[in-house]
């Protein structure tokens, strides 16, 4: 059994961890309102240019192959992309983990080789062990990242696809649902696929010059926005995620120091009882 001295420095080791622990959930807590309030934010625009380009996809089944965007294009699939947004740091829980999972299930999949544009070390790390071909990656973002800061990645993703270096395109980002949970998602980033025009979306968009001219204009636009949308949600989950881990660390650390605590004092009220017994041994025998 472990002396008193060995228990009291474990107690004090446990209560040091813990005021390391609340203070990260604190700071994790604040940088959490602002990056989901940056990720909610970012989700009308999105979803605004998301109309514009269903508006302007209705003219593609008119067009001839050849006529079409170069970033609209198919063609047959012999190396892939892969953006890969993952958190810069760990202590966030099992949120990397997840992520690596699911990418490397995806690029499995595939069955074609694969070049990853990592954004976050814990992706980056991760593709290295496994030996991936790296084409770029981006480590620096920050905690708030503007529309400026990632349009590195996007021209890297667009020259790489319109070299045909790459022939499809694919984005996995960690997806903010609430507090507690966050969801690896996969989305095709190219070529793009124009999404379907909502029924309910009855504005009649006039273009000048024309739909082409400005569907050209808006096609990079839109793949910006896609990898802007995911950082971002990617930075509340890895913060939300963050904040979860180290409030569950502190709660763990306080059940710790209840049971050393115990244990404390068992150990102490045993020691208080063996010296009882020697002085009331003592005390028999110098009446024998």
């Amino acid at each position: 059994m472990a002396t008193l001295r060995e228990i009291r420095r474990r107690i004090r080791s446990v209560q040091s961890t813990a005021k390391i622990t609340k203070a990260m959930e604190l700071v994790a807590a604040s940088k959490m309102r602002r990056a989901q309030q940056r990720a909610l934010a970012g989700r009308p625009y999105a979803e605004r240019l998301t109309w514009v380009l269903a508006d302007l996809a209705e003219t593609m089944p008119q067009m001839d192959v050849e006529d079409l965007h170069p970033l609209l294009q198919r063609r047959e699939v012999r190396n892939a992309g892969l953006v890969f947004i993952t958190p810069n740091r760990g202590l966030c829980g099992g949120l990397p983990g997840s992520m690596n999972r699911r990418a490397s299930s995806l690029v499995l999949n595939l069955g074609v080789p694969a070049n990853v544009v990592a954004v976050g070390r814990k992706g980056r790390d991760f593709f290295r062990r496994t030996q991936t071909s790296i084409a770029a990656e981006f480590t620096e973002l920050g905690d708030y990242p503007e529309y400026i800061d990632l349009l590195p990645i996007a021209r890297v993703i667009i020259d790489d696809y319109l070299a045909q270096r790459v022939d499809q395109v694919f984005l996995v980002y960690p997806y903010f649902l609430n507090t507690m949970t966050q969801e690896p998602r996969v989305a095709q980033l190219l070529p793009i696929e124009p999404p379907e025009e909502k029924t309910s979306q009855t504005i009649d968009y006039i273009y000048e010059p024309s739909r082409e001219a400005v569907l050209a204009e808006i096609l990079p636009r839109y793949v910006e926005m896609l990898i802007y949308e995911a950082i971002l949600e990617g930075i509340a989950s890895e913060q939300s995620a963050r904040m979860v881990a180290m409030r569950n660390a502190s709660d763990a650390a306080a059940d710790m120091i209840q049971t050393l605590t115990l244990t404390y004092n068992k150990a102490r009220q045993e020691q208080i009882t063996k010296e009882l017994l020697d002085i009331v041994g003592g005390v028999e025998q110098l009446k024998g």
